[in-house]
């Protein structure tokens, strides 16, 4: 089985994210970059197919130089080689020219899934799995925290309102993963060592054919405003307490 497990670097979600001056962007100064949380989900789903499938898995990346490092994570943890697509021209790329690249990068090699997270941390756009599958021309499906292979087929479990969905898909398809897929495993040392020999391919824009024009503009970021000051009720008296609260509640806060 070829398995192909698209990852993207962000922030740490505990990193301090601050605005620049200008709004054109994130101060990167000091941030800790990291794989995508739900892309582990997707890269480790994509190892368990192989231990009991057989077959090959490719990591696929769009970005910078420091991606590679969101690529070896992933070749670490047991992956078999990777696709860096890193091409200036792509810097900031929205979820289409995402897509195109990696579907581009992807039509060039066999498989038989393709997983990605079902957002990514940064943008939380939940756009780009979906482009994918529409750019390859095969199925998708989408927020999976269940998944069989059964020969030339996939069962995969998605949550709805108050239910789960039981979904049938032939192969090839596109996988999101979500949250309860299953639990991602640490790369160990003998992994790590392993990781730095295994192949990574750099593609650029122009090496897979594909425009770096995006059809989506971001104009500005802006912070979300500060929050005000908490309040401490204070005293012994918890009648008092309680009733302070309640009108703090109702008359300032509005919420009851």
């Amino acid at each position: 089985m070829n398995i192909v497990a698209c990852v993207k670097q962000v922030p740490d979600t505990e990193a301090q994210i601050r605005v620049k001056p200008d709004g054109s962007g994130i101060d990167e100064t000091g941030i800790k970059w990291v794989m995508n949380a739900y892309d582990e989900y997707g890269v480790e789903e994509a190892l368990r197919l192989k231990e009991k499938h057989g077959g090959d898995v490719t990591i696929v990346s769009l970005g910078p130089a420091r991606s590679l490092e969101a690529i070896r994570t992933a070749l670490a943890m047991g992956a078999d080689k990777g696709i860096h697509i890193c091409d200036p021209a792509l810097d900031g790329a929205d979820a289409y020219v995402t897509a195109s690249a990696l579907a581009a990068a992807i039509k060039g090699i066999p498989f038989d899934v393709i997983f990605c997270g079902q957002r990514a941390v940064d943008d939380d756009a939940g756009q780009v799995g979906a482009m994918l599958a529409e750019l390859l021309g095969i199925p998708q499906v989408t927020v999976v925290t269940k998944l069989e292979v059964n020969g030339a087929s996939i069962r995969a479990t998605k949550p709805v309102e108050g239910a789960q969905l039981l979904i049938e898909s032939p192969l090839p398809c596109v996988i999101t993963a979500q949250k309860g897929l299953n639990e991602p495993r640490y790369a160990s040392l003998p992994g790590i060592m392993k990781a730095k020999k295994k192949p990574v391919d750099v593609k650029n824009a122009q090496a897979l054919g594909v425009s770096a024009e995006a059809k989506l503009k971001v104009l500005k970021f802006v912070p979300p405003p500060a929050r005000p000051p908490g309040k401490i009720i204070s005293g012994d008296d918890a009648v008092a307490k309680a009733s302070q609260l309640v009108g703090l509640l109702r008359q300032e806060a509005k919420v009851i």
